[in-house]
């Protein structure tokens, strides 16, 4: 599902330092940047240091687009690959058209779909889906009604579907 995460960012992007409080923040995302690697070299992800953060909502509509079509992860993967590992700004139109190429789709088709907008409604369901299930941040998990919000250690997200009912593979075997 689509979500919101800083939809006011401009077109051009906007600095991580100024997204975050400006210079006062520099140590705080240091040590986030240097956990958050950490975490992804441990799961084989990779990911680079990003000093910009840019606007994802043509993305995300070119995303649904992509779904529609049965590329759906080839394209958010390219996606994140290009923005996560190459630092690429993920609103530029010509950036999503070559993703979407590489993740097998027309990039013609796909330059049309930005310009039209029409994946614009779908989006705006599933952002609206998000406000109402009361998700304000990435990643939300959701199990029987509960939500965690955050990444959480394994722990905690045990707890929340064993809430839910789930029971642990060898319980379930016995």
């Amino acid at each position: 599902m689509n979500f919101p995460l800083h939809p006011e960012t401009p077109p051009q992007g906007i600095s991580i330092l100024e997204l975050f409080g400006g210079e006062a923040a520099r140590p705080r995302l240091a040590e986030s940047q240097r956990r958050l690697q950490q975490l992804a070299r441990a799961e084989g992800l990779p990911l680079n240091d990003r000093s910009m953060t840019y606007n994802s909502r043509l993305a995300q509509e070119l995303g649904s687009w992509a779904t529609s079509a049965g590329h759906g992860r080839q394209f958010h993967d390219a996606v994140f690959h290009a923005y996560f590992v190459k630092g690429q700004n993920i609103y530029e139109t010509a950036v999503l058209a070559d993703l979407a190429k590489e993740a097998g789709l027309d990039s013609a088709a796909a330059v049309q779909v930005i310009a039209t907008r029409s994946w614009k409604d779908s989006v705006d369901r599933e952002w609206a889906a998000c406000w109402n299930a009361g998700i304000t941040s990435v990643p939300t998990f959701e199990a029987g009604g509960r939500i965690v919000v955050g990444a959480q250690p394994y722990e905690e997200l045990a707890r929340l579907v064993e809430a839910a009912g789930a029971r642990k593979r060898r319980e379930r075997e016995k």
